[in-house]
């Protein structure tokens, strides 16, 4: 965790006047490959990332909960625990907001509390900020309460929130990695029935590294919902419930009946769902050449089938392709600018990472931060 706990517990006693009486963390997140497949039933494998949502709190008198935001300094936020939580502005309490009203239909008496929030997830750069603010949320509300709820329950009430509050009608991927990840661990989850394996990623001699381009996306705008459309278009004129239950050779008998979108969407779908497969052998073999050959070609698919890479995602992907030590880079997250991750020897990390920061400010005029990573723990206390 790169932030120190005393600061937020020293920032919160700053903004309420009083002590947090605890300190919850939840994790931002990569995923190794499986992009766009979790809304389609698919299968996707991704880790929990060193980088936390802490959310600060201590139960109050009455029948509020007050919200702020070290990031959003300047729009603090609240809502009755006695009327219907609703959404409304500032837009990033929406998550939170959300997120209690997903814990009160599901039988949780929540109590009035003020509650900081402070990340150091960066926010649109797909690495899942709003599902680390969702699920931190959720366990700075549940502590006083007592009452705990299933892991994977616990993600479905935050995707539930993120759907109705914040607009983003987002697979189940992000919230069930922040709560369910482990240190060292992969999670290979089914994205249809919740099934999930932890597939070892420990490796000392590999580093993951993540590359954010700085160029922010917005899934709300209404990228993502056309292509998650196209994919059910696509599904229900193959006449299966989902392109999980689809193959290639099924798309491709099909092309005359689907509009060119919905061929290129469900392409790409069904082969990132067979990769994703083929890299957890890969991974269990410990065959790192041929998961990084898995990485191109799903960069490949997800820039040419579905369209959701850019210029800058493109430019890391050429700049690290030829540099010795690296096995393999892709896009991740939901596309449209954001991070690109990068599967190295540790032992070169340093150098892949600062040649490809001078070449791309060289190009771009501003660089790429680029910070190293390794499979971290899911939601928790934080000590």
């Amino acid at each position: 965790m790169t932030q120190p706990i005393g600061d937020i517990r020293k920032r919160f006693s700053k903004h309420y006047g009083r002590k947090a009486s605890g300190v919850v963390r939840a994790p931002g997140r990569v995923n190794l490959i499986g992009e766009h497949t979790d809304y389609n039933d698919g299968f996707v494998l991704p880790i929990a990332i060193d980088r936390y949502t802490l959310a600060a709190f201590a139960p109050t008198d009455g029948r509020t909960v007050n919200l702020a935001s070290v990031q959003q300094e300047g729009t603090p936020a609240s809502f009755d625990l006695d009327t219907d939580i609703v959404k409304g502005s500032p837009q990033w309490a929406n998550y939170p907001k959300g997120v209690a009203a997903g814990l009160v239909e599901n039988g949780v008496e929540l109590s009035a509390m003020d509650i900081l929030f402070d990340s150091d997830v960066p926010i649109g750069g797909g690495l899942s900020s709003s599902a680390s603010l969702e699920v931190s949320s959720a366990l700075a509300m549940l502590a006083p309460s007592g009452k705990k709820i299933d892991d994977y329950e616990l993600a479905l009430i935050c995707q539930k929130a993120e759907h109705e509050f914040a607009g983003t009608p987002c697979g189940i991927m992000d919230q069930a990695i922040s709560v369910m990840g482990q240190p060292g661990r992969a999670l290979l989850l089914d994205c249809r029935n919740g099934e999930y394996r932890q597939i070892p990623f420990d490796n000392p001699d590999l580093l993951l590294l993540v590359a954010d381009t700085k160029v922010k996306h917005d899934l709300t705008d209404g990228g993502y919902a056309a292509r998650r459309d196209q994919c059910y278009s696509a599904a229900t004129k193959l006449g299966v419930k989902m392109l999980r239950d689809a193959d290639a050779d099924m798309v491709s008998a099909a092309a005359d009946k689907l509009s060119d979108k919905e061929l290129t969407r469900a392409r790409h779908v069904v082969s990132e769902i067979d990769r994703t497969l083929k890299a957890v052998e890969a991974m269990e073999a410990g065959d790192y050449a041929e998961f990084g050959k898995l990485m191109y070609a799903s960069h490949a698919s997800l820039r040419d089938d579905y369209e959701v890479s850019c210029e800058e995602l493109d430019e890391i992907v050429r700049l690290a392709s030829g540099l010795e030590g690296v096995y393999g880079v892709r896009m991740t997250g939901g596309g449209f600018g954001g991070c690109a991750i990068i599967l190295a020897r540790a032992e070169r990390a340093d150098n892949i990472a600062a040649t490809i920061t001078e070449s791309y400010t060289a190009k771009f005029g501003h660089p790429c931060v680029i910070f190293p990573t390794r499979a971290a723990a899911g939601a928790a206390a934080a000590q």
